[in-house]
Order: structure tokens, then C-alpha cells, then sequence
């Protein structure tokens, strides 16, 4: 283990902690927030705000990108823009961050958790199809559970750790079903799947720029889009569905005070101008990684072929549980922050009991994948 450890400090060059991943602040984030300081538009209008999500939009290759106070908040508005309402069920993974289905949770809907594949840990579209195949049936071109008479309304799937699911073939289950796709691509900003940015290929994409992503607005979050009427109905649900007037109060539904501050939004942009750098800086890190685990036996988790993933958090997958338990005590008690991927969903309280497909992929997964300090340098 010393010689993980050794490797990792010198590529870091500290004897001091090391953090899982610390965000980086080189480019214009002082200026444009001295700017916006001065402005006095601190709060959900301001210039920082309207340009942050054309240059979103432009970078990811979509017609609208729509910014929140953070990914969750994104993941809940794309699920009720797709008309996911009470009591209806979301098909997505256990294995993932608990956002993704506490997102399904606020809009009072059921997650149905299928199994991921083992070469991309993101949600496996033959446990999605066998699942379906057994428990729906169609009526009126609408997809219900027959188990449980409940509505199959939409599908969640999530990128890990920035590395693309099988969309394609998802989005394609989907269309047969008349499921709307949504995609949770909170850790993915920078990564492409065939040339096209993840979160662009469902009706609705989310992604995060939490404090510990490739790029942060310290919180934050963004829809993307190709519709432009989904687009401008989430500007509205998230600025609390105020109705445009002079001086009046009106509102017309339910909003949510979800809009990305102005201040966020400066530090956004300057971070997004720097984000082609990291990516390279990601991908260099990846490979000396690669490198030297696999002189020592220990499996890298890769990108696909057509995928370019951000590596947002670099992977290694080991035998066993000890193992993975000894790798982790010995790591974090010599200062170098390593951790384990999630916890399954289905094990926690909230979700034990939702329907749930066999999941003995990430099963497997659960006990053996541990995240390395992946901070760009």
C-alpha cells in the first residue's frame, strides 16, 4: 500500500492531506465576481446568469441550457417537466449518489431499481428490457407496471463518476415503451459519447457543478435541451412561476425558488473557459493511473470505445471487500482521501422497499470500487 501512496504524493507533490477532489481557481472567477459584486445584481438576475447558460448551451450542443441552485434541484424540475406526477414509477440504478432518487422522491413518484452493467456501472439497458418484458403492459400507448397498476412514466438513468451508461440503447427501450428519458448527468459535464455530450440525448438532461465537479459555481446545476417550450416552463417553475409584469405578484402554479444567483454564475463562467484544460488534465492523470495499477494488478475503470469520458473521479475496482476495507483504512489513515462507491439504494431505509429487478452487478460493484484523488494539478 506505501507504494500507492508514495505514487500519489509525488504526482501531487505535498506531504500535506490530499483531498478526493479539490476544485481549482486559475482563471477570471475573481474578476467576474468582483464584477458582479459591483454590479450589486448578487442574487437570480444578472448578465452573469443569461451568458453562463448561452455558452452552457453552445459548449454542450444544445438549444437551451436552463442553470439551478444545484443538480438535484435540476433532476426534480426535469422529472415534472416530463410529467412525472404522484405515485407513478421512475426506472433507474441503486447504484448511484442518493440525489438521483431523492430527486425522484420530491416528485412523489416510486424508483424502480434495475440492475448496471459492469463495464460502465450506469444503469444496463438488458436488465431495463427484462424487466419491463416481465412486469409492463401498454394501454392507450401509455406503460404501466401490472404488478403494480402504477404508471412506468420515465426512465433515470445515471453517468458515473463522468463515464457514459449505454444511452443509446436505453433511449431506445424507452421510445418502445413511450418512457420519457431523462438523464442524470450530474457528474459527466465535459464527457461525450459518440462526439454528443452526455445529457443531451434524453428529452431533459441534468447536470451538477457542485464544489467537488470538474467545474463548480460552488453549488449549482443546469437543464439541458433540445425544446424550447420544456426549457422556457423550467425558467419559470424555477423563479417560483412568477408571471412577468412591471410591478404585480402573480403567480400562475407551484414554482420553486431553484434559479442559479448571479454570483454563482460569474464563478460558473469563469470556470467553463478553463474546462478543455482540466479535461486534459484529467485524462493525463487517468492514464498514469492506468499506468501504475496495472503494473500492480489492480483493474483501472475505463472509458468505452466511441467515449470520452471527464474521468471526474478516477476508479479502481479490487477483489473483494476486505481488500477494498484494508485499501481504504490504509489510504485515509496516511492523509490520502480515498472513498468507496455508494451504497446500494435499495439498502437504505427510505427505498428498501420499491420494486427492484436482480442486481447482482452492482452487487458486486458495491464491494469492490474505490474512488483515488483525481484534483486537476
Amino acid at each position: 500500500m506505501q507504494h500507492t501512496i508514495n505514487f500519489i504524493r509525488e504526482y501531487y507533490q505535498t506531504e500535506e492531506f490530499i483531498p478526493l477532489h479539490a476544485p481549482v481557481f486559475d482563471g477570471n472567477e475573481k474578476d467576474y465576481l468582483n464584477e458582479c459584486i459591483d454590479s450589486t445584481f448578487v442574487s437570480s438576475i444578472g448578465k452573469f446568469v443569461d451568458e453562463f447558460e448561452l455558452k452552457l448551451a453552445e459548449y454542450i450542443g444544445v438549444k437551451r441550457a436552463v442553470v439551478c441552485v444545484n443538480g438535484t434541484n435540476a433532476i426534480h424540475l426535469c422529472l415534472k417537466l416530463v410529467g412525472v406526477e404522484a405515485k407513478d414509477e421512475v426506472i433507474t440504478q441503486p447504484l448511484t449518489f442518493i440525489a438521483t432518487t431523492n430527486a425522484i422522491a420530491y416528485a412523489n413518484a416510486i424508483p424502480v431499481f434495475v440492475d448496471v452493467d459492469k463495464d460502465t456501472m450506469g444503469l444496463s439497458p438488458k436488465s431495463m428490457l427484462d424487466f419491463l418484458e416481465q412486469n409492463a403492459e401498454m394501454k392507450n400507448k401509455t406503460c404501466y407496471n401490472k404488478k403494480t397498476g402504477r404508471r412506468i412514466k420515465a426512465c433515470l438513468p445515471m453517468h458515473t463518476f463522468g463515464h457514459a451508461c449505454r444511452i443509446e440503447e436505453i433511449k431506445q427501450i424507452c421510445k418502445e415503451y413511450h418512457i420519457e428519458l431523462v438523464e442524470d448527468a450530474a457528474e459527466a459535464m465535459g464527457s461525450r459519447y459518440k462526439g454528443k455530450h452526455l445529457g443531451s440525448f434524453g428529452k431533459l438532461g441534468a447536470i451538477s457543478f457542485n464544489g467537488n465537479k470538474i467545474m463548480t459555481t460552488g453549488g449549482g446545476g443546469v437543464i439541458v435541451t433540445e425544446n424550447e417550450e420544456l426549457a422556457k416552463r423550467a425558467k419559470h417553475l424555477s423563479t417560483q412561476a412568477k408571471t412577468p409584469h412591471a410591478w404585480e405578484y402573480h403567480h400562475d402554479e407551484i414554482g420553486y425558488n431553484y434559479r442559479m444567483p448571479n454570483l454563482n454564475a460569474a464563478l460558473g463562467l469563469a470556470q467553463l473557459e478553463q474546462l478543455d484544460q482540466s479535461l486534459e488534465k484529467k485524462r493525463n492523470l487517468a492514464q498514469k493511473y492506468k499506468a501504475f495499477f496495472g503494473q500492480h494488478g489492480i483493474t483501472t475503470f475505463e472509458e468505452r470505445t466511441d467515449e470520452q469520458s471527464n474521468y471526474w473521479l478516477n476508479t479502481v475496482i479490487l477483489e473483494s471487500l476486505e481488500e477494498r476495507n484494508l485499501f481504504l483504512k490504509e489510504m485515509n489513515d496516511a492523509g490520502v482521501m480515498t472513498r468507496p462507491i455508494w451504497q446500494l439504494m435499495t439498502k437504505l431505509s427510505m427505498f428498501q422497499d420499491c420494486p427492484k429487478a436482480n442486481l447482482e452487478n452492482a452487487e458486486f460493484l458495491e464491494d469492490r470500487v474505490i474512488n483515488l484523488p483525481s484534483s486537476v494539478k
